[in-house]
């Protein structure tokens, strides 16, 4: 009796978190031509409706002003949403590869108005019902810390947005194949910083202490951990490690793998950079590539993580995923864009989920 009640307890919330394909709104602009090719290829791998495709029309360039955000892409999918009546029905919407990724802004720190475009099309549904979202700066995530609570409309008012992207088709495909055939199995890499006094630690050792002890791998010196096998999940500190060198970790990921660091401009491009190219210093442009010298979510994808967090700007340590809320709930069965939006203090910022938002960790 008791076992029944336990597999119908964990039958319940695996519904809970799961999610539907008619739930996916995918957003393809008709000016890229890879961004045309993911749409199709991941509403194919899928099954999401035809219907559930939104055409909008602008130039692929990654940054766009804020009046071309407004005219040509949210304003768009608005209409297209309640043209089709599916304000309610959509709870995830995923943009690809040639859609616009960041928002320019003025002022500095939090009063910034940039953004990434996903950020704030997370804000969409809220403005839909005639609510505002105040600029600038990041507004409330009603659904961080929800770590039991099923997401649902409108209890939870917002879109959860996450872009298929990489460097190019070969990996978003690569990210969506491996998104399909993801187990929960393998290692949890956690990366602490040398230094033991900041929050961004606590928060990974609070995130270790919830990983069970066989499949935890947990480095809290200087040494950067490298090499891992059969990783599933990994936080780390990215290149604001002082003590991390190299450009990428040579890890060997499962798929449905996924990666959280606190790098300031980690998604700031989706361009790939010279073969050469490594990791540099703020004081020296000439290691920048694309305006800083710091990692790229784009190398974990490519390198053959199924889906990874990052920033387009500044957003702050306070405002990135916590690990401690995003790596448990990732292992408990919630679904890839659940899990990083549980993390997430804030959305209308500057925060970019890399992933298929469907993604699940079968036992």
């Amino acid at each position: 009796m008791w076992r029944a009640i336990v597999i119908l307890g964990c039958l319940a919330a695996a519904l809970a978190f799961s999610a539907a394909p008619e739930q996916v709104l995918v957003v393809v602009n008709r000016q890229s031509a890879v961004s045309q090719r993911i749409g199709q290829y991941y509403l194919h791998k899928r099954l999401i409706p035809q219907g559930n495709l939104v055409a909008i029309r602008v130039d692929p360039a990654e940054e766009i002003s804020r009046e071309d955000y407004q005219k040509q892409v949210e304003r768009p999918i608005a209409e297209f949403l309640k043209k089709h009546h599916l304000e309610e029905q959509i709870l995830y919407i995923v943009t690809t590869l040639g859609d616009p990724l960041k928002i320019a802004g003025n002022g500095a720190e939090m009063s910034n108005d940039a953004a990434s475009v996903d950020s704030e099309l997370a804000a969409l549904y809220t403005r839909l019902n005639g609510g505002t979202v105040a600029l600038p700066g990041g507004a409330r995530n009603p659904f961080f810390h929800q770590i039991s609570a099923e997401f649902v409309h409108p209890a939870f008012p917002l879109y959860m947005v996450t872009r298929l992207a990489g460097f190019d088709f070969a990996d978003v495909q690569g990210m969506i194949d491996r998104a399909l055939v993801a187990r929960n199995a393998g290692k949890v890499v956690i990366d602490v910083r040398a230094d033991n006094n900041t929050e961004g630690n606590t928060w990974l050792r609070r995130a270790a202490a919830q990983v069970p002890r066989e499949r935890l791998v947990l480095d809290d010196s200087a040494r950067v951990i490298t090499g891992a096998k059969d990783v599933i999940a990994y936080a780390g500190w990215g290149s604001n490690d002082p003590d991390r060198k190299q450009r990428t970790l040579g890890f060997q990921w499962l798929p449905g793998a996924i990666v959280t660091e606190y790098v300031s401009t980690n998604a700031r491009t989706f361009e790939r950079p010279p073969a050469k190219w490594t990791l540099g210093t703020w004081k020296d442009p000439g290691t920048w590539f694309k305006g800083a010298p710091q990692t790229l979510s784009a190398d974990y994808i490519h390198e053959g993580a199924t889906g990874c967090s990052g920033h387009v700007y500044e957003p702050f340590l306070d405002l990135t995923p916590r690990p401690d809320i995003l790596i448990p709930q990732y292992l408990a069965g919630r679904n890839l864009a659940q899990s990083y939006y549980a993390s997430i203090p804030a959305i209308s910022w500057q925060n970019v989920i890399l992933g298929d938002p469907l993604c699940v960790l079968r036992k």
